[in-house]
């Protein structure tokens, strides 16, 4: 019987990602499969690697790929980073209202400062980060400001087994007109399964000048060191 349920699934779920994928570019909800990773080489640095797969729909149609690393430095004892980083970002957007795509690569170097703070449940990270863009024939400078706060609900603190919220509200910036570019809300809910895993579904409202967009989001973050000591 459970096979007999898996034969008419299976057509019904392969229809709907076709029909995600025909029609992505006409609906304003789209999906990001996210990785973060953050390697601590000893007690002060750190390597950040990242990669966003960023879709209009749930998956398959393609709107930008992400690729971001760096390397950070400590200035106290695990809190309070520094980091100088780089990023490669291959954007594929739709001409107008057809089913045409343009593609467009961009090279961007970026520095960044973190520092995060603790008050009894709430665990709070500020973020500051300038971004160097290099477009084709055209350069550009960003500001962003990132505030993201977790909080546990089945534990005292963050830690393996926790089911936690997470929320986060980041401003992006312009250095030349139009001043702002945009802003994204977001709320998930997240599991740790142990001091180097958690994982987050939830979702995103982005808010530009002239367009929004919705994404669902599903992240996963590695925090491994290079080193057990």
């Amino acid at each position: 019987m459970k096979h007999l349920k898996a034969y008419y699934f299976l057509p019904a779920f392969i229809l709907f990602l076709n029909l995600n994928i025909t029609y992505a570019q006409k609906t304003d909800t789209g999906n990001w499969f996210i990785y973060f990773g953050n390697q601590a080489i000893n007690k002060k640095w750190n390597w950040h690697n990242e990669i966003q797969y960023r879709n209009y729909n749930f998956a398959g149609d393609t709107q930008q790929l992400l690729l971001r690393t760096g390397i950070g430095y400590n200035l106290t004892e695990n809190n309070n980073n520094i980091l100088l980083g780089y990023a490669y970002i291959n954007s594929q957007n739709y001409i107008g209202d057809t089913d045409e795509k343009t593609d467009t690569n961009e090279n961007r170097i970026y520095q960044q400062f973190i520092t995060r703070q603790n008050f009894g449940r709430i665990y709070l990270q500020h973020r500051y980060r300038v971004e160097e863009r290099f477009l084709k024939d055209d350069f550009q400078m960003r500001f962003r400001y990132f505030l993201a706060l977790n909080v546990p609900l089945n534990k005292p603190k963050m830690e393996d087994k926790a089911f936690y919220i997470s929320a986060y509200n980041e401003i992006f910036l312009n250095a030349e007109s139009p001043v702002f570019d945009r802003d994204r809300l977001y709320g998930a809910l997240g599991y740790v399964i142990n001091k180097n895993f958690r994982v987050e579904a939830g979702f995103m409202r982005q808010i530009q000048e002239k367009t929004g967009r919705n994404q669902f989001q599903i992240v996963i973050y590695n925090n491994i060191p290079f080193s057990s000591k």
